[in-house]
């Protein structure tokens, strides 16, 4: 099978990261890119291409199938990612998109706006930061402008988001406007313990060979540096890529639970 295009000065493949044959990684309008960074166990679908100066995807990013990631400065995604298919992300003004987000299929995310002529009196010309935090949602077929979103705040479907978003608040609609007050935040508060006894019920579920892997409520509960340890309140876990460890995310990702390196 050919391989992938990709052009960069500096390339880092993580482990068992999965490139499609027909994707294209490269700088802005197909020149060479300073640096490409995918984490481990990431998978960059079919037709999908890259087209970014520097471009980082944290471990267990997805990129589904003919998703466009373009623009003049760098473009950072976090661990986590879940890329719906025909996405286009826009780095005109530059876009950091936080660990843990998801962004569904035939969504538009967009870091500048310019095409107006300016000479003759167009007011419409922005290129700014494209800032999305931890943990947002936006659930598909979403517009959404050069905009700050707060950690854990969600777009409903086909929402055009114009402003900007509070932490764990829902929108909806076009203009995208706060629906919390009347459907809720995305997140609810659960009790630690809860959390906790969800994991371990979890561990079992999976089937995962659990004899390398640890649950812990805090960072003060972990007793070791041989076991994997999955952190609750953090929401981390000790990285060693271990075969168990990557069974035991494989199965949480993408809904049952999200974890991200110590």
């Amino acid at each position: 099978m050919a391989a992938a295009t990709i052009d960069a000065e500096e390339v880092i493949l993580g482990t068992g990261t999965v490139i499609h044959p027909t994707a294209i990684l490269c700088g802005p309008d197909g020149g060479r890119a300073r640096r490409i960074e995918l984490g481990d166990h990431c998978y960059i679908g079919e037709g999908v291409q890259i087209r970014c100066p520097e471009f980082r995807l944290g471990d267990h990013g997805k990129l589904h199938h003919h998703t466009n990631v373009h623009g003049y400065l760098p473009c950072t995604i976090g661990h986590n990612a879940w890329i719906g298919q025909y996405t286009i992300i826009d780095s005109i003004g530059g876009t950091t998109i936080g660990d843990n987000c998801g962004i569904g299929a035939h969504s538009q995310l967009w870091s500048h706006i310019k095409y107006g002529d300016t000479l003759a009196g167009c007011r419409f010309l922005d290129e700014k930061p494209l800032m999305i935090g931890k943990d947002v949602w936006f659930v598909g077929h979403c517009i959404v402008s050069p905009i700050v979103a707060g950690d854990r705040a969600m777009a409903m479907v086909g929402s055009v988001v114009t402003r900007d978003m509070e932490p764990n608040h829902v929108y909806g609609g076009s203009p995208a406007v706060d629906l919390t007050a009347k459907v809720g935040p995305q997140f609810a508060d659960v009790p630690l313990a809860d959390r906790v006894a969800r994991l371990r019920a979890l561990l079992v579920e999976s089937g995962v060979d659990g004899r390398t892997i640890r649950i812990a409520a805090t960072a003060a509960d972990v007793t070791d540096d041989e076991h994997t340890w999955f952190v609750v309140d953090a929401r981390t876990y000790t990285k060693r890529n271990t075969p168990a460890e990557l069974a035991f995310m494989k199965f949480l990702l993408p809904a049952r639970g999200k974890f991200t390196p110590a």
